[in-house]
C-alpha cells in the first residue's frame, strides 16, 4: 500500500472524526445552533446554552473520545500479543476485574477519591487478566482462541457475581451500577484532568513498541530470532494494556466488544503493521464512540439509551462473524 494512498486515508479518518465531534455538540436532549457551539468553543461568553456544552457536553465527547481510543488500542495490543482474534479487554475479564476492584474500594473507602478509584481499576484489570492468562495457560496451546475466550466468560461471570455480591450485601448496588453501567452521563473536567493523561501516555508507549509488537504478532520464534527481548516487550504492554483499560473503566464502566470491533476494522482498512495499526486503532476507536454516545443521546431523547447497550447490538453480531470465519472478518 503506497505511502500517498495511507495519507489520504488518515486524512478521510480524521476528516469523519472531527464531524463526529461537531455533530456531537450540536445534537442530543437538547438541540443546540452551531453559532452556541461555535462561541463555546472560542469566546468567553456565558449563555445556558455555552454552559450546557462547556460543562456538560464537551467533557462527554471528549470521554467518549478516550475511552474509545483506550479500548482500541488495548485490543489491539492483546490480539497482537496472543494471535488472538477473539481478544477484547471486556471479553477476557479485565473490565470485569476493573469493575470489580471498584466495588471493593467503595465498599471499603466510601470517601475514596478519583485517583485512589482508578488505581483500584488497574489493579482489578490486572488481576481479571492474570486470572484468564493463567487458566489458558494451564494446558499446552493455551492461547488457542476459543480456549481463552470460555476462559474470559468463566472469569468474567464469576467477578461479576462477586462484585454484585458485594454491592447487594454493602447496599452499595446503585452506587456500584452507576459506575459499571457503561455511560458517560456526568462526566466533569476534574475527572478528565486524572484520566486523559494516563490514557495519552498508554498508547504514546504502544506506538513507540509497534514495531515489536508487529514482529511478535508474526510469530514468537521470528521475533527471538530477530533479537527482540520478547519478555520485557510483553511485560511492557501488559502494562500498557492494563493502564489504558483501568483507566477506561473508572471513566465509563463495563464496556464489551469495542476492542475486539475496531482494531479488524482498521486491519482491513490498513493492513497488518501495526505501526499504522495502533494510531489509527485510536482514532477509529475514538470517533465509533462518539457516534455511540450520540446515537444513545438522540435515538429516543430526552431519554438516554445507554450507549453499552448501543455497542453490545453492534458488537455481539461482529463477534460471532468473527468465530465464523475463523478470525477473518474482512477477508
Amino acid at each position: 500500500m503506497s505511502k500517498q494512498f495511507m495519507i489520504y486515508k488518515f486524512l478521510i479518518t480524521i476528516t469523519i472524526a472531527v464531524i463526529g465531534f461537531a455533530a456531537s455538540l450540536l445534537f442530543g436532549a437538547a438541540d443546540i445552533d452551531f453559532q452556541s457551539v461555535w462561541l463555546a468553543l472560542t469566546s468567553s461568553n456565558q449563555t445556558d446554552e455555552i454552559t450546557i456544552i462547556r460543562e456538560l457536553r464537551i467533557p462527554r465527547v471528549v470521554a467518549a473520545m478516550f475511552v474509545g481510543a483506550s479500548l482500541s488500542v488495548a485490543g489491539a495490543i492483546m490480539q497482537g500479543l496472543t494471535r488472538n482474534p477473539l481478544a477484547d479487554p471486556g471479553l477476557l475479564g479485565l473490565t470485569a476485574g476493573a469493575n470489580l476492584a471498584l466495588a471493593i474500594t467503595i465498599a471499603s473507602i466510601p470517601s475514596a477519591n478519583y485517583f485512589s478509584i482508578m488505581l483500584a481499576c488497574f489493579l482489578g484489570a490486572a488481576i481479571g487478566a492474570l486470572l484468564v492468562f493463567g487458566i489458558g495457560l494451564m494446558k499446552k496451546g493455551g492461547f488457542s482462541p476459543f480456549r481463552i475466550v470460555l476462559a474470559g466468560a468463566a472469569v468474567t461471570a464469576l467477578l461479576t457475581a462477586i462484585s454484585d455480591a458485594i454491592g447487594i450485601y454493602f447496599k452499595i448496588a446503585k452506587d456500584v451500577s452507576m459506575w459499571t453501567s457503561g455511560g458517560l452521563i456526568g462526566t466533569t473536567w476534574k475527572q478528565l484532568m486524572v484520566i486523559i493523561p494516563v490514557i495519552m501516555i498508554g498508547i504514546i508507549v504502544a506506538i513507540l513498541f509497534s514495531r515489536q509488537l508487529t514482529i511478535l504478532s508474526l510469530h514468537e520464534n521470528v521475533a527471538v530470532g530477530l533479537g527482540q527481548k520478547t519478555r520485557q516487550i510483553k511485560a511492557v504492554l501488559f502494562v500498557v494494556i492494563i493502564l489504558l483499560t483501568g483507566a477506561a473503566v473508572a471513566l465509563v464502566g463495563n464496556m464489551v466488544f469495542i476492542g475486539l470491533m475496531i482494531p479488524h476494522m482498521v486491519r482491513a482498512m490498513v493492513g497488518t503493521d501495526y505501526r499504522v495499526i495502533i494510531p489509527f486503532s485510536a482514532i477509529v476507536g475514538a470517533t465509533f464512540m462518539m457516534l455511540a454516545d450520540l446515537a444513545g443521546r438522540t435515538i429516543n431523547a430526552p431519554y438516554e439509551t445507554p450507549v453499552a447497550a448501543i455497542v453490545a447490538i453492534l458488537g455481539l453480531p461482529f463477534f460471532l462473524i468473527v468465530i465464523h470465519r475463523g478470525g477473518k472478518v474482512f477477508s
